[in-house]
């Protein structure tokens, strides 16, 4: 395996508990307040988290499993307005724990062949098993950092 994968895979990895430090002792008016450079809370963000990843696990399965499969795309925008994301954040953050270890299993068993393969996804054409890896990581990253830029600019009490 390539070190910049080996690399992606690493901070797939470790973005729960990344995550975890940062967010877990907020509080709920931290973690719902608004900002007006950012259109998300942080606890729409956490949420948006899993149900990014739980899609990428399965475009993922999809790849690895099927010839040219279909990746379908959806409205990230209108899923943090739904009910569940006003839920606390500790069951999600449970929910990434565990969909990592077995997303990294997953990365880390790949075979060259299996690294060539290909999904169709409906907003973006050919997705390589590569490019989710390389997507992913750096939305591990972007969201860690937006998370960070709404505390920084939270207003003190």
């Amino acid at each position: 395996m390539s070190t910049d994968r080996h690399a992606m895979i690493e901070t797939i990895r470790r973005f729960p508990d990344v995550l975890t430090e940062v967010v877990g002792n907020l509080t709920h008016d931290q973690l719902t307040m608004k900002i007006p450079d950012d259109p998300w809370t942080i606890q729409q963000i956490v949420h948006h988290m899993a149900d990014s990843h739980i899609n990428s696990i399965i475009r993922l399965k999809l790849i690895l499993t099927n010839d040219s499969p279909t990746l379908q795309g959806y409205d990230q925008d209108a899923w943090v307005t739904l009910p569940d994301v006003a839920t606390p954040i500790e069951n999600t953050l449970l929910i990434l724990r565990g969909l990592h270890v077995r997303w990294c299993a997953l990365w880390d068993s790949m075979t060259e062949e299996q690294w060539n393969r290909v999904g169709i996804h409906t907003e973006m054409g050919p997705v390589t098993p590569d490019r989710l890896l390389v997507i992913y990581s750096n939305h591990c990253n972007d969201h860690l950092a937006q998370i960070k830029r709404i505390l920084a600019t939270a207003p003190t009490k």
